[in-house]
């Protein structure tokens, strides 16, 4: 099916809003989703894969900073959806960046992690380099690395499956944010590990899905869409419940 920017923001943010998002952060994070979709990215599979895990989650247990200082933070995510999380980091590491030139953040324990491009498009879009460097449990070893030119609302994108893993590696849950004022930051692959290119994205290609996108329609898969409707639909429910009780109240304060 065929639907518009405008409708998958409204949906999934409903549908965060059934999740237990508060409203800023349900619309944050729906804006993170549609910018992925609208540039062929996957933004509603993403979410899908994460779905099960992020309504789970204690919405009241926020992100923690547990190191910083001047040019680096390393924040915990509790495990939670980068959703929760990705924009402290974001705005953590672009106010270090402004301040020193170059800062790095990290989170830890976070899933969901490719929606964080939305909110690294919006930094990159106030004049700053911005990359997120993530890796993928399975085997071979997965990388992705994103790399928003300053001022750019779309990515240069890499992923490869690294084959020769280095001895030293661990298992990753996390993400690392790179920012910098004056030097570009865009992936490229320089490694003595055998390694293969999974995917490429160039900034034109995205940029030209982005404008298909609103011209034409998005194609979302209707069975997500069935089920974001359904999350949504509890705040419909959980409205009209607080409204019935609302009008009993009332009415016995009448009395």
């Amino acid at each position: 099916m065929i639907v518009s920017y405008n409708e998958i923001q409204n949906l999934c943010r409903k549908a965060f809003c059934g999740a237990g998002f508060e409203l800023g952060d349900a619309e944050d994070a729906a804006e993170m989703v549609a910018w992925m979709q609208c540039h062929g990215l996957g933004g509603l599979a993403a979410l899908h894969r994460g779905l099960n895990f992020l309504l789970e989650e204690e919405p009241d247990r926020l992100p923690e900073i547990v190191y910083k200082d001047s040019d680096l933070a390393i924040l915990d995510g509790h495990g939670q959806s980068v959703l929760r999380c990705g924009s402290l980091a974001a705005e953590l590491c672009f106010a270090k960046a402004r301040a020193r030139g170059l800062a790095v953040v990290k989170i830890r324990r976070c899933h969901n992690r490719q929606l964080i491009m939305g909110y690294l498009a919006r930094i990159a879009s106030r004049g700053m380099n911005v990359t997120a460097f993530w890796r993928n449990a399975q085997y071979p070893l997965h990388e992705q690395v994103v790399g928003f030119r300053a001022g750019k609302s779309v990515p240069e994108i890499r992923v490869y499956a690294v084959h020769d893993v280095p001895e030293e590696n661990a298992p990753n849950d996390g993400i690392t944010l790179i920012m910098a004022n004056h030097v570009n930051l865009l992936p490229s692959m320089r490694s003595d590990y055998q390694y293969e290119l999974l995917a490429s994205h160039n900034e034109s290609s995205l940029s030209a899905f982005e404008d298909d996108a609103f011209a034409q329609g998005i194609e979302v898969d209707e069975s997500r869409w069935g089920e974001l409707k359904r999350l949504a639909s509890r705040v419909l429910v959980e409205a009209t419940e607080a409204s019935r009780h609302g009008a009993g109240a009332g009415q016995k304060d009448d009395d």
